[in-house]
Protein backbone atom coordinates (compact mmCIF):
# COMPACT_ATOMS: atom_id res chain seq x y z
CA UNK A 1 0.00 0.00 0.00
CA UNK A 2 1.47 3.36 -0.96
CA UNK A 3 1.21 6.68 0.85
CA UNK A 4 -1.72 7.87 -1.27
CA UNK A 5 -3.70 4.72 -0.40
CA UNK A 6 -2.93 5.24 3.30
CA UNK A 7 -4.10 8.86 3.19
CA UNK A 8 -7.23 7.87 1.27
CA UNK A 9 -7.98 5.08 3.76
CA UNK A 10 -7.49 7.43 6.74
CA UNK A 11 -9.73 10.08 5.10
CA UNK A 12 -12.40 7.43 4.42
CA UNK A 13 -12.19 6.34 8.05
CA UNK A 14 -12.63 9.93 9.26
CA UNK A 15 -15.54 10.39 6.87
CA UNK A 16 -17.21 7.19 8.07
CA UNK A 17 -16.70 8.22 11.71
CA UNK A 18 -18.29 11.62 11.02
CA UNK A 19 -21.15 9.89 9.22
CA UNK A 20 -21.72 7.52 12.15
CA UNK A 21 -21.67 10.42 14.62
CA UNK A 22 -24.22 12.39 12.58
CA UNK A 23 -26.47 9.39 11.84
CA UNK A 24 -29.00 9.89 14.69
CA UNK A 25 -29.61 13.47 13.55
CA UNK A 26 -29.80 12.31 9.93
CA UNK A 27 -32.37 9.66 10.83
CA UNK A 28 -34.42 12.20 12.78
CA UNK A 29 -34.39 14.53 9.75
CA UNK A 30 -35.38 11.63 7.50
CA UNK A 31 -38.24 10.84 9.91
CA UNK A 32 -39.57 14.36 9.62
CA UNK A 33 -39.31 14.25 5.83
CA UNK A 34 -41.05 10.90 5.49
CA UNK A 35 -43.32 10.79 8.56
CA UNK A 36 -42.73 7.05 8.73
CA UNK A 37 -40.13 5.02 10.65
CA UNK A 38 -39.53 2.46 7.91
CA UNK A 39 -39.20 5.04 5.15
CA UNK A 40 -36.98 7.16 7.43
CA UNK A 41 -34.60 4.24 7.91
CA UNK A 42 -34.56 3.60 4.15
CA UNK A 43 -33.97 7.27 3.39
CA UNK A 44 -31.19 7.59 5.98
CA UNK A 45 -29.46 4.50 4.58
CA UNK A 46 -29.82 5.76 1.00
CA UNK A 47 -28.41 9.13 2.07
CA UNK A 48 -25.44 7.45 3.79
CA UNK A 49 -24.74 5.41 0.68
CA UNK A 50 -24.95 8.52 -1.50
CA UNK A 51 -22.71 10.41 0.95
CA UNK A 52 -20.09 7.68 0.74
CA UNK A 53 -20.30 7.74 -3.04
CA UNK A 54 -20.05 11.53 -3.19
CA UNK A 55 -17.59 12.06 -0.32
CA UNK A 56 -15.05 13.53 -2.72
CA UNK A 57 -17.47 16.43 -3.38
CA UNK A 58 -17.51 17.59 0.25
CA UNK A 59 -15.66 20.88 0.46
CA UNK A 60 -13.60 21.62 3.55
CA UNK A 61 -15.41 24.92 4.25
CA UNK A 62 -18.87 23.29 4.25
CA UNK A 63 -20.08 21.91 7.61
CA UNK A 64 -20.44 18.14 7.30
CA UNK A 65 -23.92 17.96 8.85
CA UNK A 66 -25.30 20.70 6.60
CA UNK A 67 -23.87 18.93 3.54
CA UNK A 68 -25.41 15.66 4.71
CA UNK A 69 -28.85 17.25 5.30
CA UNK A 70 -28.76 18.80 1.82
CA UNK A 71 -27.80 15.48 0.28
CA UNK A 72 -30.60 13.74 2.22
CA UNK A 73 -33.12 16.30 1.03
CA UNK A 74 -32.05 15.70 -2.58
CA UNK A 75 -32.34 11.92 -2.16
CA UNK A 76 -35.83 12.41 -0.74
CA UNK A 77 -36.87 14.66 -3.63
CA UNK A 78 -35.56 12.08 -6.08
CA UNK A 79 -37.62 9.39 -4.35
CA UNK A 80 -40.72 11.60 -4.44
CA UNK A 81 -40.24 12.09 -8.15
CA UNK A 82 -39.70 8.40 -8.86
CA UNK A 83 -42.74 6.98 -7.01
CA UNK A 84 -45.96 8.03 -5.36
CA UNK A 85 -45.25 8.28 -1.66
CA UNK A 86 -48.03 7.25 0.67
CA UNK A 87 -48.57 9.92 3.31
CA UNK A 88 -50.05 9.78 6.77
CA UNK A 89 -49.11 6.19 7.63
CA UNK A 90 -46.82 5.05 10.38
CA UNK A 91 -46.88 8.18 12.52
CA UNK A 92 -44.24 7.84 15.20
CA UNK A 93 -44.97 8.35 18.88
CA UNK A 94 -43.08 11.26 20.38
CA UNK A 95 -41.34 8.87 22.80
CA UNK A 96 -39.85 6.93 19.87
CA UNK A 97 -38.91 9.93 17.79
CA UNK A 98 -35.79 11.05 19.64
CA UNK A 99 -37.20 14.57 19.80
CA UNK A 100 -38.56 14.45 23.33
CA UNK A 101 -36.67 15.13 26.52
CA UNK A 102 -35.14 12.13 28.26
CA UNK A 103 -37.71 11.91 31.06
CA UNK A 104 -40.64 14.21 30.36
CA UNK A 105 -43.59 14.30 32.70
CA UNK A 106 -47.03 13.22 31.53
CA UNK A 107 -48.09 16.75 30.67
CA UNK A 108 -44.91 17.46 28.74
CA UNK A 109 -45.17 14.14 26.90
CA UNK A 110 -48.75 14.92 25.88
CA UNK A 111 -47.75 18.42 24.80
CA UNK A 112 -44.77 17.14 22.79
CA UNK A 113 -46.95 14.48 21.20
CA UNK A 114 -49.37 17.21 20.08
CA UNK A 115 -46.55 19.39 18.75
CA UNK A 116 -44.91 16.49 16.93
CA UNK A 117 -48.26 15.41 15.46
CA UNK A 118 -48.79 18.99 14.34
CA UNK A 119 -45.37 19.05 12.68
CA UNK A 120 -46.14 15.82 10.82
CA UNK A 121 -49.39 17.37 9.54
CA UNK A 122 -47.53 20.31 7.99
CA UNK A 123 -46.75 20.30 4.28
CA UNK A 124 -43.35 18.73 3.52
CA UNK A 125 -41.69 22.06 2.76
CA UNK A 126 -42.71 23.49 6.13
CA UNK A 127 -41.76 20.28 7.99
CA UNK A 128 -38.27 20.44 6.48
CA UNK A 129 -37.82 24.08 7.42
CA UNK A 130 -39.05 23.50 10.99
CA UNK A 131 -36.77 20.51 11.44
CA UNK A 132 -33.66 22.23 10.13
CA UNK A 133 -34.10 25.55 11.95
CA UNK A 134 -35.75 24.59 15.23
CA UNK A 135 -34.44 21.08 15.85
CA UNK A 136 -31.09 21.00 14.04
CA UNK A 137 -30.48 24.68 14.82
CA UNK A 138 -29.43 25.62 11.30
CA UNK A 139 -29.41 29.33 10.56
CA UNK A 140 -32.01 30.55 8.10
CA UNK A 141 -29.26 30.81 5.48
CA UNK A 142 -28.02 27.26 6.16
CA UNK A 143 -31.59 25.92 5.89
CA UNK A 144 -32.04 27.86 2.65
CA UNK A 145 -28.84 26.33 1.30
CA UNK A 146 -29.88 22.81 2.31
CA UNK A 147 -33.32 23.15 0.72
CA UNK A 148 -32.00 25.20 -2.21
CA UNK A 149 -34.51 28.02 -1.79
CA UNK A 150 -34.13 31.73 -1.02
CA UNK A 151 -33.81 32.73 2.64
CA UNK A 152 -37.12 34.61 2.38
CA UNK A 153 -38.83 31.35 1.49
CA UNK A 154 -37.48 29.75 4.68
CA UNK A 155 -38.74 32.68 6.73
CA UNK A 156 -42.15 32.44 5.07
CA UNK A 157 -42.37 28.67 5.60
CA UNK A 158 -41.46 29.04 9.26
CA UNK A 159 -44.00 31.81 9.81
CA UNK A 160 -46.73 29.71 8.20
CA UNK A 161 -45.67 26.63 10.16
CA UNK A 162 -45.71 28.54 13.46
CA UNK A 163 -49.21 29.84 12.74
CA UNK A 164 -50.50 26.37 11.87
CA UNK A 165 -48.79 24.77 14.86
CA UNK A 166 -50.20 27.38 17.24
CA UNK A 167 -53.70 26.67 15.95
CA UNK A 168 -53.26 22.89 15.98
CA UNK A 169 -51.65 22.63 19.40
CA UNK A 170 -53.96 25.18 21.02
CA UNK A 171 -56.99 23.32 19.65
CA UNK A 172 -55.73 19.90 20.75
CA UNK A 173 -54.69 21.23 24.20
CA UNK A 174 -57.98 23.10 24.59
CA UNK A 175 -56.12 26.40 24.94
CA UNK A 176 -56.98 29.62 23.19
CA UNK A 177 -53.33 30.71 22.94
CA UNK A 178 -50.10 28.81 22.58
Amino acid sequence: MNTVDTIDARARGDFRAALAECYPRLWRYALVLTGNRTEAADLAQAACLRALEKSNLLLSDVPFDRWLFRLTHRVWLNELRSKAVRRGEGVVDVEDSGLAAETPGQEMTAYLRNVFSGILKLPEAQRSAVMLVYVEQCSYQEAADVLEVPIGTIMSRLASARTKLKETVAYEQGDSVW
